[in-house]
């Protein structure tokens, strides 16, 4: 008997926990992505990407690079 309550319980937690976590709110700053930046800078350092895969982990730092570099352009005229 005390399992069938376990596991009516389980059965009715389940999609109250599924709709709180597409009920969340996931905020990307900009200090995000500048944690991102340096994060595939120290991985790239330490050797952590093959070969094969440095053209694309490549790009993706120019483009992330490029768009903080804007910001921060864009923000400094604004302060300035």
């Amino acid at each position: 008997m005390a399992e069938d309550q376990n596991v009516e319980t389980s059965a009715t937690e389940v999609p109250a926990q599924e709709a709180q976590a597409t009920e969340q709110n996931y905020d990307l700053t900009v200090q995000d992505l500048s944690a991102i930046k340096n994060i595939i800078d120290v991985a790239a350092q330490r050797g952590a990407f093959k070969p094969a895969e440095m053209q694309a982990v490549g790009t993706v730092y120019n483009k992330l690079s490029g768009f903080l570099d804007a910001v921060s352009k864009q923000g400094s005229k604004t302060n300035g």
